[in-house]
């Protein structure tokens, strides 16, 4: 089970669901969301073959979608909970298929995928390991699953949920939960995966350039990447 969020909360801010928060988002979403976060941690990964089919869970917007399409991943099936967001990720047109749907329960094609990617869905999760028995359902034997998060450290130390600035301008928080480094690694062994690589993006230069006030975090770590296998 996670942490409770509660017990590090420093905001305070109003909490809304995944669905609502995330349709409220939609117009600065793309305008918040720093590359610094995940995709410089895909860039990041050396054991992962970024080719074949892969399953988007959690696709949002489509910008983890338009990086795998750039770096060769011939065909990306995407999945969300958020319409107003798979129609953003629809216009964008960097996956083949999309579909309304819970990224544990996707309703995809069992075994077809070579890849499984999952980015900043985590720590909306009451359980992880739902997420990674629908990779495993999803992946091909060999497939590679690979999961951007939050780190627990950063939403510990600074007390601050996901949230964004609605559309009233006040600050809302969209339910956030805690995981810890091992709840993944407890819940992907547990599912029948290996872990490939880890990595851990800090607070740097990258980041002090966008949020000045962050100086005093430099060096904490704020994401973290998992590339698991499936056994062949």
């Amino acid at each position: 089970m996670p942490l409770d969020f509660a017990a590090f909360d420093t905001r305070g801010y109003r909490t809304v669901d995944v669905r609502t928060g995330y349709r409220e988002w939609v117009p600065t979403y793309e305008d918040t969301v720093q590359d610094a976060m995940d995709i410089a941690l895909l860039d990041d990964l050396g054991s992962v073959d970024w080719a074949g089919r892969a399953a988007d869970l959690g696709c949002g917007t489509g910008r983890t979608a338009a990086w795998l399409r750039a770096h060769g991943v011939e065909r990306i099936d995407g999945v969300d909970l958020t319409p107003e967001m798979l129609e953003v990720a629809r216009e964008r047109g960097a996956h083949d298929t999309l579909r309304e749907g819970d990224v544990a329960a996707t309703g995809l094609e069992s075994g077809a995928y070579d890849l499984v990617v999952a980015s900043l869905v985590d720590e909306h999760l009451e359980s992880l390991h739902p997420l990674y028995a629908e990779a495993m359902r999803l992946a091909r034997p060999g497939g590679a699953f690979v999961l951007v998060c939050f780190h627990p450290h950063f939403i510990m130390a600074t007390g601050m949920p996901t949230h964004f600035t609605g559309a009233s301008g006040e600050p809302l928080a969209i339910a956030t939960h805690v995981h810890l480094l091992s709840d993944h690694v407890t819940a992907g062994l547990d599912t029948g995966w290996t872990l490939a690589e880890m990595r851990e993006g800090v607070i740097d230069d990258r980041w002090i350039a966008v949020k000045p006030k962050w100086e005093r975090l430099r060096h904490h770590p704020i994401s973290v990447a998992y590339a698991w296998r499936r056994p062949a």
